[in-house]
């Protein structure tokens, strides 16, 4: 019997993905907690030696003697993530992540993405989708699979720092997972984003009755029942990171960290619950980094790992997400802990996102079929 080795693939635009369900969040929270869990039993695999690596980055010298070479600026990368993720998903991925901050004055998002989503199996490619929302969405699921586990049931205010695309989807997902909530305060670089993001709550959330734009972090923080720190900043110096002081924070108060942040020294203490998206994650991270890690990488684990490496903090106080949605560490365990988790973001989460939205796309008969080949010329 001829061998069939005709390939075809389906092309996603960003249209196509909303079609497809990719902002459907309460969706997406429910698949990030399904991808946790599979993390936590290890049926995944990302790069590097330990499995774990967010990914490869292009990184370019602050001088070069080729005019036309990218600068090393804010949020410059250029970087591959790839991922197995096994289970009900069964397939493979990578992520090819451009960024940079002055896209915004050619009136383009800071990141431009694209997703390519395989066969595990042969590596043949079954799609090649648009992958800003897609980024977003899995982005700001992750805080609300922390919301659902470890935020207080009665949980009524929100607390955010960036109400741009990360702000929002976090949102998104809070909402998702705590109904109560009714009340939002926000801070934010410019009218622009704050009356865009406001616009975008009255028209979306109509349970938020009240939105208080605030001029401080204390603001943020002070009396919030969640809090989340979702903007961009200069990597280097710690001490410009944005910062949480412990007298701000609100008894019970569930903290949410996907961007640059920073603790003083009262939230660093061990009565202070530490909750990390993926253990391993951070452990590649500190291994690839100079050291101290949290000056190169601002997400809270990274200072985290700096601590455990310095003694300053027992390997065991932190604790894995992983674990709590699988059931075999408790969530949250009394209404006055206050308890942070660090959101690194991982391409695993790309793959399970990208593949319920390739199924539904399927399903639906949504998206354009590429082919590959009929037969490929060369084997």
């Amino acid at each position: 019997m001829a061998e069939n080795t005709r390939i075809d693939f389906l092309y996603l635009c960003e249209q196509d993905m909303i079609r497809a369900g990719v902002t459907d969040m309460a969706a997406c929270v429910d698949t990030m907690e399904d991808m946790f869990g599979l993390l936590y039993h290890g049926d995944y695999r990302m790069a590097g030696a330990n499995n774990d690596s967010h990914g490869a980055m292009v990184t370019f010298p602050e001088h070069s003697p080729f005019p036309s070479m990218p600068k090393p600026t804010a949020d410059r990368r250029l970087m591959a993530m790839p991922a197995y993720l096994g289970g009900q998903f069964g397939t493979a991925g990578v992520k090819w992540y451009g960024s940079n901050i002055a896209n915004r004055e050619k009136g383009l998002p800071r990141s431009i993405l694209m997703f390519t989503l395989s066969d595990a199996d042969t590596g043949a490619p079954l799609a090649h989708m648009s992958a800003n929302l897609l980024s977003a969405y899995r982005t700001g699921a992750v805080p609300g699979v922390g919301a659902r586990h470890l935020a207080r049931k009665d949980a009524e205010v929100i607390g955010l720092l960036g109400p741009g695309v990360m702000g929002k989807t976090a949102v998104a997902a809070f909402l998702a997972v705590c109904p109560s909530v009714h009340t939002i305060k926000v801070k934010g670089r410019g009218r622009h984003s704050l009356d865009n993001f406001i616009t975008w709550v009255t028209e979306t959330w109509p349970q938020i009755t009240t939105i208080e734009v605030v001029d401080s972090l204390e603001d943020v923080v002070r009396g919030a029942d969640i809090v989340t720190y979702c903007s961009s900043c200069e990597v280097g110096d710690p001490a410009t990171y944005p910062v949480v002081k412990r007298e701000w924070v609100k008894p019970g108060a569930f903290l949410a960290m996907p961007a640059a942040c920073r603790l003083d020294e009262g939230m660093e203490q061990a009565d202070v619950r530490k909750v990390l998206d993926n253990t391993g994650l951070y452990q590649a991270w500190f291994e690839e980094a100079p050291k101290p890690a949290h000056h190169y990488i601002p997400v809270i684990g990274v200072r985290f790992m700096d601590m455990v490496a310095q003694g300053q903090m027992a390997a065991d106080q932190l604790e894995d997400i992983g674990r709590i949605v699988a059931g075999d560490a408790p969530g949250r365990q009394n209404d006055e802990e206050i308890i942070i988790m660090s959101v690194g973001g991982m391409p695993v989460e790309d793959v399970a996102w990208g593949t319920v939205v390739y199924r539904n796309a399927v399903k639906k008969g949504i998206g354009v079929s590429l082919n590959l080949w009929e037969t490929p010329a060369l084997r």
